[in-house]
């Protein structure tokens, strides 16, 4: 086959309309084929003989969309000295924006000669790369761009969410096309919220060790291709297919004023430890790619639990996760990330650096630096715990909030103070550096632990079908079972539980910040207990649509409670409350106020009340101290939240008319509904809060009027 000079960059295969252009980065390699393969069998080996700083490059006229390759590199073969080149495993591109096929853990995968790299030839057992058209009708294509204010997550999982949708075709469920499809858009757009936070879409593999146990990757955390979007979930074949499918989801969803956030892993591959299986970066140039432990680099330093670690300070590592963060923004046109294990990216030896080489290209980047970024600010290792602690431009997963707020809601002493701050966007994690709210993404599950349900009916995991003798997942989990643990024809028991979810749910849309809602728990998703379901691709994980008449009520009222956040700006401020000393002249009252079930304000000796678990918060609208994005000055209704965590019933007095003469119900957690049958209230009458419950209360704004 003819083979011109080619171009060393871009790196991966670029096509052009004449043919393509094939590049790939090894500093350790000595020779580098590239092999195509062909619908008939057949194969043909290419070697780049141009090299270019540690660029192998070759350009083949006639070649295009459609065709699968992949890379033999020869090179030392010195696990001690941290090289792992061996041709006989067929490698993966690192930059190919599609993959087909799976591994099937056949031996030939591993390194498992006693001396020497492995013979086993992996052609068959691994997946290829193909060449794409990356040409796309994006037309008047139009990312909806939401500020953060108005920002509510909805974190999904693109199988996970359709799989057994009633309303989507079944050749489309589990799909792109599935999730972009007029029932599944709806329920998100009546919902009210504004994204979708995608659980892993990046091309990731099988795990051995998991396909032993009849089980299979279903979270999707284990990346190899970074560029190419799952093909598993592609509705329409392969050969670059799901490239195409892939991008008219993102345009469907946009149309539908829906974000698009990625949640991605650049923290580690698939290639796991020294057992794991060669697929790419390994055979490339493992001590390029990988972090290497210093007094052995025959094996791993990790910090992410998984077996590798990516070289986060090597320049072409950097440019690697750049230049896909940047593909997919310009490409496949998404809004946003959010970065699993983040920390791990902020290493550059040991400790945990946020003036790393990776915040510092992000921060400069014309195209990542204006998106929006999330951190899963932890990893395993040592000092791995920085909520708070992130550069400016970043939001945070808030595991803090989400403590916070299941301790108060099991009633669990010592934990008013540290709710009170949550509640109000975590001014204490973020307001050092003078992030604002929108630095909080507030939530009280996700994907990994117990569904919304399930927190409020077990108090002990359940993970024995992930075949770990349920020694996976979290123990402390800070759950409450409401008395029974698992299922129960308990009908108080049952209110209860149906209440608590109201009371989750509620608070997490009225507390300042970002809100991100984990799906399914809109429906009362359950996954029996399992609060590690990574491996379960079946009926534990998939979200049943098929709903009663109390799941029905629990769509309305967190419908209710998103609406409720978006009409109302003081539930949702640009900026941190300021408290008394913020006062400002529209009127005689702070922007906060928090008040005791008695009226009177909160003193230091209450806040450290072991058994205080009833409280009020006046949210004045009459003092939003920030302009709109129009640059006008903002009023609003004013609100008055009385939460009572307590097992039994308390009274609370309403304050006194300088507060506000009249009062409103507006949210009523101890009604299925949210409603509640008495709704106008006065100034320093008495409302009863029920046993576990949330009321939220208003009067219009006095600016207004």
């Amino acid at each position: 086959m003819r083979t011109w000079t080619g171009s060393p960059s871009p790196l991966g295969a670029t096509h052009d309309g004449e043919g393509t252009n094939f590049a790939l980065f090894s500093e350790v390699a000595e020779r580098v084929v590239l092999v195509l393969f062909h619908d008939d069998g057949t194969h043909d080996d290419i070697t780049l003989s141009e090299v270019d700083g540690f660029v192998w490059h070759g350009y083949l006229p006639g070649v295009g969309p459609g065709q699968r390759y992949a890379y033999r590199v020869h090179g030392p073969w010195d696990p001690a000295a941290g090289h792992r080149c061996n041709p006989a495993k067929l490698l993966l591109d690192p930059y190919a924006t599609a993959i087909e096929g799976q591994t099937d853990n056949d031996a030939s995968l591993y390194e498992r000669a006693a001396h020497g790299p492995d013979p086993g030839d992996s052609a068959g057992h691994t997946p290829l790369s193909v060449v794409t058209d990356p040409s796309f009708r994006w037309e008047d294509d139009q990312p909806p761009r939401r500020p953060y204010a108005e920002t509510v997550v909805y974190e999904t999982h693109v199988r996970g969410l359709t799989r057994r949708h009633p309303e989507v075709p079944p050749e489309l469920r589990g799909t792109y096309a599935g999730l972009a499809t007029d029932a599944v858009v709806g329920h998100l757009t009546s919902l009210g919220v504004t994204a979708v936070e995608l659980m892993p879409v990046h091309q990731y593999v099988q795990d051995g060790f998991l396909r032993d146990r009849g089980l299979s990757n279903y979270w999707g955390y284990a990346s190899i291709g970074f560029f190419a979007p799952h093909n598993g979930y592609a509705a329409h074949g392969s050969r670059g297919e799901q490239v195409t499918e892939f991008k008219s989801m993102v345009k469907r969803l946009h149309a539908a004023g829906l974000e698009v956030i990625l949640d991605v892993v650049y923290n580690h591959t698939a290639e796991g430890n020294e057992n794991g299986p060669t697929l790419a970066f390994r055979g490339i140039d493992n001590a390029s790619y990988y972090r290497l432990a210093e007094d052995d680099p025959a094996h791993y330093f990790d910090t992410t639990g998984t077996g590798n670690s990516l070289l986060m300070r090597h320049p072409n590592v950097l440019q690697l996760v750049m230049d896909s963060l940047r593909y997919w923004v310009t490409e496949m046109h998404v809004d946003g990330f959010r970065f699993d294990l983040a920390a791990t990216l902020a290493r550059q030896f040991h400790d945990v650096d946020r003036l790393s080489a990776f915040f510092d290209l992000v921060q400069q980047d014309p195209v990542v630096g204006r998106v929006k970024l999330i951190a899963e600010p932890w990893d395993v290792g040592d000092g791995g715990y920085q909520v708070g602690n992130f550069p400016p431009l970043w939001s945070e997963w808030n595991g803090k909030y989400r403590d916070a707020v299941r301790d108060f809601w099991r009633s669990k002493d010592h934990t008013l103070a540290e709710f009170a701050s949550r509640l109000t966007g975590s001014s204490d994690l973020y307001q050092h550096d003078r992030r604002r709210p929108r630095a909080s993404v507030n939530f009280v599950t996700a994907h990994d632990g117990f569904t919304l349900r399930d927190l409020v009916s077990y108090d002990e995991k359940h993970n024995e079908a992930n075949g770990e003798d349920n020694q996976d997942g979290e123990s402390d989990n800070r759950s409450w079972n409401c008395g029974v643990e698992g299922p129960t024809h308990d009908q108080w028991v049952l209110e209860l539980r149906a209440r608590q979810q109201r009371n989750l749910l509620a608070t997490l849309m009225l507390s300042q910040g970002i809100p991100m809602l984990a799906h399914g728990d809109e429906l009362g998703r359950t996954q029996h207990g399992n609060n590690n379901a990574y491996c379960q691709d079946d009926e534990t994980s998939w979200v049943d649509w098929d709903l009663d008449d109390e799941q029905h009520q629990l769509v309305a009222f967190t419908r209710r409670a998103i609406a409720l956040r978006a009409t109302h700006p003081v539930l949702r401020r640009r900026r941190f409350f300021r408290g008394e000393a913020a006062a400002r002249a529209r009127g005689p009252l702070p922007d906060l106020v928090w008040l005791r079930p008695d009226a009177r304000e909160m003193t230091d000796e209450d806040w450290l009340r072991p058994d205080a678990h009833a409280v009020g918060v006046f949210l004045n609208g009459d003092a939003i101290a920030e302009p709109d994005f129009q640059g006008r000055a903002v009023v609003d209704d004013s609100f008055l939240l009385l939460l009572n965590s307590c097992g039994d019933q308390v009274v609370f007095r309403l304050p006194d008319a300088a507060y506000g003469e009249r009062w409103e119900t507006r949210l009523d957690t101890s009604d299925p509904r949210g409603l509640s049958d008495e709704t106008e209230h006065k100034a320093d009458g008495e409302i009863p809060v029920g046993p576990r419950s949330l009321l939220l209360l208003s009067r219009p704004s006095e600016v207004a009027r």
